[in-house]
């Protein structure tokens, strides 16, 4: 393989998809078929190598080897990521162009409680939040009690909407707090955000924001008040113009992308409860559309001139 080459670096036993949707993307910007290498050969224990060669990158695995200096990496599961960070730094040492060497930025979206206190530390609006760790019931409850009594329990680490509940009475509160002890899972509350449309149905927003802009907007409706917004959970969405945002959530997204440094995220966030935003995502599934909003932006932005990782 050549230098001009590029390697699209995900995990093979995803189902999501994201990776065809990115070596579509490739195409349409190089006019080349990419190289798709599986990321699970570079996280720990997997071994993959990568190294320089004096001219510039090569990453060995399952006995290829692959000279490429641009790396786009996308598709890594959430509970795989630490697994993936010494790997993002050997990207990063050896001057991969890749927008996606950078751990610290990962590990703040992806864990929930870290997620919070970046936006605590930078202003970020969103919804007060309590994050527990092996807590007693007694924390517990007097959490639930100050958040109102009204909050959504979710995983510091999870994916999809799963493991995610609508809690409103202390009877559910402890139910979840044994199903998270049970999985070992450390876990959250955060307030309801009373995000309903004028008829009564929940809904949110995902803002996809590259490089400061956003390029993508997507409406989620549930009708399911008691479910969460996402597609795997029932929720139906509707791709919106990019001007098409309440007023202001453009602008509340591009402040949480920055917050966690996260060149591209998906940013699920609200209008109500004056504008608030939810989570952010490092890798935002492609729907209809992102192919060419998000999918072939995010590829030529690794091969601009004097980008920085």
């Amino acid at each position: 393989m050549g230098r001009d080459d590029l390697v699209i670096l995900t995990d093979h036993s995803s189902t999501e998809g994201s990776r065809e949707v990115l070596a579509d993307a490739a195409r349409a910007v190089t006019g080349r078929a990419p190289v798709l290498l599986d990321a699970r050969c570079f996280m720990a224990g997997g071994g993959g190598r990568i190294r320089s060669d004096g001219l510039g990158l090569r990453l060995e695995a399952e006995g290829r080897v692959v000279a490429a200096d641009t790396v786009v990496v996308y598709e890594i599961p959430p509970h795989r990521r630490r697994e993936f960070a010494a790997c993002q730094r050997l990207l990063r040492a050896h001057g991969a162009r890749s927008l996606g060497t950078d751990p610290r930025s990962w590990r703040a979206a992806t864990e929930k409680d870290a997620t919070v206190a970046r936006f605590v530390r930078d202003g970020v609006p969103h919804m007060p939040t309590v994050a527990f760790s092996r807590p007693g019931a007694r924390a517990v409850a007097a959490a639930f009690e100050r958040l109102g009594g009204d909050v959504w329990a979710r995983p510091c680490v999870g994916m999809g909407g799963d493991d995610v509940f609508h809690v409103t009475s202390h009877a559910q509160l402890a139910a979840a707090a044994r199903y998270y002890e049970q999985a070992g899972l450390d876990w959250l509350i955060a307030r309801d955000a009373r995000n309903f449309t004028p008829e009564g149905v929940r809904h949110q927003y995902r803002v996809v924001v590259l490089d400061g802009r956003v390029v993508r907007a997507v409406e989620h409706v549930q009708a399911d008040p008691d479910a969460p917004c996402n597609e795997s959970r029932g929720a139906v969405s509707t791709v919106l113009a990019t001007d098409g945002l309440p007023a202001g959530l453009d602008r509340l997204a591009i402040r949480a992308a920055a917050s966690l440094d996260l060149p591209l995220a998906g940013v699920d966030l609200a209008a109500e409860s004056g504008g608030v935003v939810f989570e952010v995502n490092v890798h935002p599934a492609f729907g209809d559309g992102a192919l060419e909003q998000v999918a072939v932006p995010y590829v030529a932005a690794h091969l601009t001139p004097g980008h920085r990782p």
